[in-house]
């Protein structure tokens, strides 16, 4: 069951069940013996899973309870007498291997609850035949497998967060039935708190608050609503929820710091560990910390855990034996003073500048409007300057809030490295000096498409509202976000003294939550009011610029060069998707050292040249057929209202020979139609069969001699002969991308 139709609806699925194990009757029918919770997701993470469709589509009481870090286990009823043990793939002990299932270890712990409560397996099965429940655990044992977070020994073992009725469709108990049952059986109860009215969005963001400030406690929260209504006639497909009314409906509030740390922190070791394996008995131990992946090091810290372990390993390699197998190591890492942040105190700082590191579109500006009303920050903007060189009078702007506030957002995307160096230089006279906080939209945690679709979406739903980035009909904007993007350079911790790590999809509310919080931490600033932040919010929303530079007169720049080709442009990063699969192919790492691998990969659909006149009278009806798909290209890349289709399709398989390398792309669908009409939906269905077999994208050519063309005679001749050239499957990897024009 493919991961990504989990966020189709309707879905092609006849469950939505992630976990579902069926036992044939003797009468040839099927009975569902263990099932687990329907797949559900973060908020935003789909259509429905926003605040505003949550707030739309479902009702009190809610239940926000702890969601555990560790493996999943089913526990239902095979016979009145005997017992399922399972984990959500795999029943049994582990095929082949001399270690324990997941299955196993969940049930050696299940047997352990029944000693103590002088039970049987048999009593259990009873109850859970009777009712026709799953019993629904999380294994916490970092003894059998070490997760990100650690749990005390009063803490090790099942926690029971779920008793869901063995049925097609979802439906599980209330929170007091399964702490009751858990009282019964011996499980760990799971933490919880009734939400008795519709307060499930401010209660979370205050404990969420309160998590980060107070306990430092890695945590996830997942709220479950137990009942909901009927979507109203004006809901949108992308916001109704794939239930009927009444049902069980899940999804979860992810609060990412410090565990997402943590996580970083795990998955640096393993890749310097993987680094002195790949040396062998070569000069040194192939340990360093440039090549780590920039997207994990962004924070001081995991730069400071990084040169601690790498020690570590060095001194004593055998302490890391297991630590692939996730064990035997963590807690002392996370323990370390190694891994301790070296923060300046706050008597070595006086005033801050809080400077966004972003590009049109983040949301930055919204921020900043929200934060200056929370706090009382001054707040100056470079889109305000309007002169031929508005660098110099913006940095005085800056200087010159300075004298009046203790804050002042530097409101600029800052993007290059010179322009945070000219805030730190013109403020390096100030005694005590001033503290650089960054707000810091990294762009490397997606690929450059899904950034510039969603930052360009952002910009055409603003519309006029802005100083000079304006939706306009030949699209320029769009190639000011290129510009943006290809140019921007990564923060480096050391240009500041704070980094706050904002996420590019996160909506308006969750991003003043972040920059809230971060003010909170970095500045000793007491949290604001829920109804202070909603107020903030309110300003930013229906915030409007003081000027507006006019658009320039009909006829000026307005030359618009036409497209020599129409694309897919996918949302995916070549690099990390084809390293790990090619590590051993010399062809890919020519590639890669010649820096010849695709940074803006595209998947043609139709170039200029199929457009040209023929000699010869058959080519007519091909260039007809030709000049329409193009219109329909056109029409997609050219819609001036509202959001363009967005596609989804599948990776294949990555294909080469001595010339080329590229990626087959497959089963093109709608994954989110236009805002208006059906646009999408008609252009799945009318894509000619003979585009269909030659999609692809070029991840690289040999050289510069060797054109890109190749590719599409490559992959045309893999299809009809596999051992025409190299291939790997990319085992169904699927990503999305909408139609472009292209120049190059």
């Amino acid at each position: 069951m493919a991961e990504h139709k989990y966020y189709v609806v309707p879905s092609p699925f006849p469950t939505l069940a992630r976990g579902v194990f069926s036992l044939k009757q003797p009468d040839g029918q099927y009975r569902i013996v263990a099932r687990g919770y329907d797949k559900f997701f973060n908020i935003g993470e789909v259509g429905w899973t926003t605040w505003a469709a949550l707030e739309t589509h479902t009702t009190a009481p809610y239940t926000l309870s702890l969601k555990s870090n560790g493996c999943i286990i089913f526990i239902a009823a095979l016979t009145p007498e005997k017992l399922l043990i399972t984990s959500k793939h795999a029943v049994g002990p582990a095929k082949g291997e001399m270690k324990l299932s997941h299955a196993d270890a969940g049930e050696a712990w299940l047997r352990k609850y029944l000693a103590q409560k002088g039970r049987t397996e048999a009593d259990l099965a009873g109850v859970l035949w009777e009712k026709n429940w799953t019993a629904v655990a999380e294994l916490c044992d970092d003894s059998f497998e070490e997760h990100v977070l650690a749990y005390p020994a009063e803490m090790t073992g099942l926690h029971l967060h779920g008793l869901n009725e063995s049925t097609k469709a979802f439906k599980t108990q209330p929170h007091a039935i399964v702490d009751a049952f858990a009282e019964e059986w011996g499980f760990i109860k799971t933490a919880s708190t009734e939400l008795p009215h519709h307060c499930c969005r401010a209660r979370i963001h205050r404990r969420g608050q309160q998590d980060r400030r107070v306990e430092r406690r890695p945590r996830r929260r997942l709220c479950r609503p137990h009942a909901g209504r009927a979507p109203p006639p004006t809901a949108t497909p992308r916001s109704a929820p794939p239930y009927p009314s009444g049902a069980s409906f899940f999804f979860k509030v992810k609060f990412d710091e410090p565990y997402m740390m943590y996580r970083d922190w795990r998955e640096v070791t393993k890749s310097l560990l993987g680094m002195r394996r790949a040396k062998g008995k070569g000069k040194g131990d192939g340990m360093s910390i440039d090549a780590l992946p920039k997207s994990k090091m962004r924070r001081a810290e995991t730069q400071v855990y990084a040169r601690w372990v790498i020690e570590e390993i060095r001194r004593d390699p055998g302490a890391f034996a297991e630590y692939n197998e996730n064990k035997g190591y963590r807690k002392k890492a996370l323990k370390s003073k190694g891994g301790a942040k070296t923060t300046p105190g706050e008597g070595d700082f006086g005033k801050t500048i809080i400077l966004p590191v972003a590009i049109p579109g983040c949301g930055k500006t919204a921020v900043a409007v929200a934060l200056s009303h929370i706090f009382g920050f001054g707040h100056t903007q470079s889109d305000d300057v309007n002169a031929k060189k508005p660098a110099p009078i913006f940095i005085k702007n800056v200087t010159d809030l300075l004298k009046k506030h203790d804050v002042v957002i530097a409101d600029k995307n800052n993007h290059l490295q010179q322009h945070r160096q000219a805030l730190r230089e013109a403020t390096a006279s100030f005694t005590p000096r001033v503290r650089l906080l960054a707000l810091n939209w990294a762009l490397d945690a997606q690929p450059l498409a899904g950034v510039h679709r969603l930052c360009a979406d952002r910009i055409q739903q603003r519309g006029a509202n802005h100083q000079t980035l304006r939706p306009d009909s030949a699209k320029a904007y769009e190639d000011v976000l290129w510009t943006f993007l290809t140019k921007a350079e990564p923060l480096a911790p050391s240009e500041v003294d704070e980094v706050a790590e904002m996420e590019l999809v996160d909506g308006l509310d969750e991003a003043v939550g972040r920059a809230v919080d971060a003010c909170v931490r970095v500045l000793g600033l007491p949290p604001p009011t829920p109804a202070t932040v909603e107020t903030a919010l309110a300003r930013a929303r229906g915030y409007e610029p003081k000027a507006k530079r006019p658009d320039p007169p009909p006829g000026k720049n307005a030359k618009v060069k036409e497209p020599r080709y129409f694309a897919l442009l996918p949302e995916v990063a070549l690099e990390s998707l084809l390293a790990p699969v090619l590590a051993d192919v010399p062809f890919w790492t020519a590639l890669q050292g010649a820096g010849r691998v695709a940074k803006r990969p595209h998947v043609t659909l139709v170039h200029e040249n199929a457009l040209k006149a023929s000699d010869r009278d058959a080519d007519a009806p091909a260039i007809a057929e030709a000049q329409e798909f193009w219109a329909r290209c056109k029409g997609l890349d050219e819609m001036s209202t509202g959001r363009p289709p967005l596609f989804r399709f599948r990776l294949g398989h990555v294909v080469w020979n001595e010339r080329i390398m590229a990626v087959t792309v497959d089963g093109v669908e709608l994954a989110e139609e236009a805002d208006a009409g059906q646009a999408g939906a008609a252009f799945v269905t009318q894509l000619p069969e003979e585009v269909r077999q030659r999609l692809h994208i070029t991840v690289g050519t040999r050289d510069a001699n060797v054109a890109a063309v190749e590719a599409k005679a490559m992959v045309e001749t893999w299809r009809q002969a596999p051992t025409s050239a190299q291939s790997i499957p990319l085992g169904g990897t699927v990503t999305t991308g909408r139609v472009k024009g292209l120049q190059k």
